[in-house]
C-alpha cells in the first residue's frame, strides 16, 4: 500500500481540528487534517456565544474554518479514520478509503461519539455483554457470536475486527454509509449482514443473551458493540498506549496539549467538558503551534 508522509496529520474537522490546522500550516510544515465536518457535532450547532464570528450556525463557522485552513496551506481529506498505529518514530493512519499515511507530529481532534442506542437493556448491561469499543473489549468475546450496530466507517470496521475473534458476527444496519472500498471488504468477508433493520431491544439478565430486531427475528448473541459514529478517544488511546483521565472518557492533557506520547497531542471534545466551541478553538491553537514546532525540530534533526 502506498502512503505520503505529512509533517502534522490531524484527526478531526471540526473547530479544534480546523483550527489547529490553520496554526500549523502557517508554520510552514505540511499539515493534513483528516474528517468529515458534517460528522462533527458542532456542524448542526446555533452559534451564539462565540465571539469571533458572525456564524450563527455550525456548518457556516466550519466552512469558514475549512476554508482558512486551505488558504494557510493545509489540505484536507474528507474521509473517516480507521486505523491509527506507532511504527518505530512515526504514527501510521489508514483511511475508511484505503489511503494511508505517516507523520510525526499527530493531533487527535475527532471529537467523542454520545450516540446511544437509547434500548431496553442497554444502560443495564453496559460492561455485561454492551460495549462502545471494538479495540477494548472484543478479545473478551473470542470464539462467542456478537453484533454490531451502526451505519458507517466505525461499523464495519468493528465488525471486520470481530471476525478474529467472535464464532459469528452480525453487523445490525439501517443503511450502510460506507466507501466502496469498505463496503467491499465487508461483502468479501464472513460478516452478517442485517441492512434495513434496527435493534428493538437487548435481551438479558446478568449478561447479554440476545438481541430482538425490528422484523421480530431474535439473534442469539453474547456480545453487543454499538458503533454509531467515528471512532473517538477510547478507540485510539486503547490500541496506541495514549492516557486518559481519571474519569477514562477524555484523553489527558497538559498545558501544551501534549498527551503521554511523544508527538501526540489532542484538542477539543476530546479532552472532556465543557462542550464550546472557544474552548475547542483555542485547544487547537495550542496543539497547532506545539506539534508544527515539534515536527519542525525532527526535520533539522539528521
Amino acid at each position: 500500500m502506498n502512503e505520503k508522509f505529512y509533517d502534522v496529520i490531524i484527526l478531526g474537522a471540526g473547530p479544534a481540528g480546523l483550527q489547529a490546522a490553520i496554526h500549523a500550516a502557517r508554520r510552514k510544515v505540511s499539515v493534513l487534517v483528516i474528517g468529515q465536518s458534517a460528522k462533527s457535532s458542532a456542524y448542526r450547532a446555533h452559534i451564539d456565544n462565540f465571539c469571533c464570528t458572525a456564524a450563527q450556525s455550525g456548518a457556516e463557522l466550519l466552512k469558514i474554518a475549512r476554508d482558512k485552513a486551505e488558504q494557510a496551506g493545509a489540505e484536507c481529506l474528507e474521509k473517516d479514520v480507521m486505523a491509527l498505529e506507532a511504527e518505530n518514530d512515526a504514527y501510521a493512519v489508514e483511511t475508511a478509503g484505503g489511503e494511508r499515511f505517516k507523520t510525526h507530529a499527530l493531533i487527535l481532534a475527532m471529537g467523542i461519539s454520545r450516540n446511544k442506542l437509547n434500548l431496553k437493556g442497554e444502560k443495564e448491561l453496559v460492561g455485561m455483554g454492551v460495549s462502545y469499543c471494538v479495540d477494548c473489549d472484543g478479545p473478551l468475546f473470542k470464539g462467542e457470536p456478537v453484533a454490531v450496530v451502526g451505519d458507517g466507517s466505525a461499523a464495519v470496521g468493528a465488525a471486520l475486527t470481530m471476525v478474529f475473534y467472535a464464532s459469528e458476527v452480525h453487523l445490525i444496519s439501517g443503511k450502510l454509509d460506507v466507501d466502496d472500498f469498505l463496503a467491499d471488504k465487508l461483502r468479501q468477508s464472513d460478516v452478517l449482514l442485517h441492512e434495513g433493520r434496527k435493534v428493538t431491544e437487548i435481551k438479558g439478565d446478568s449478561a447479554v443473551s440476545g438481541l430482538i430486531l425490528d422484523n421480530g427475528d431474535a439473534l442469539t448473541v453474547t456480545g453487543v458493540f454499538i458503533e454509531l459514529g467515528a471512532k473517538g478517544a477510547v478507540d485510539f488511546a486503547g490500541k496506541l498506549g495514549i492516557l486518559l483521565d481519571d474519569t477514562m472518557k477524555y484523553i489527558a492533557v497538559n498545558r501544551k496539549q501534549e498527551t503521554n506520547l511523544p508527538g501526540v497531542y489532542a484538542a477539543g471534545d476530546i479532552c472532556g467538558p465543557p462542550w464550546q466551541v472557544a474552548k475547542s478553538v483555542g485547544e487547537g491553537c495550542v496543539a497547532g503551534i506545539e506539534a508544527a514546532a515539534y515536527a519542525a525540530g525532527r526535520k533539522k534533526k539528521p
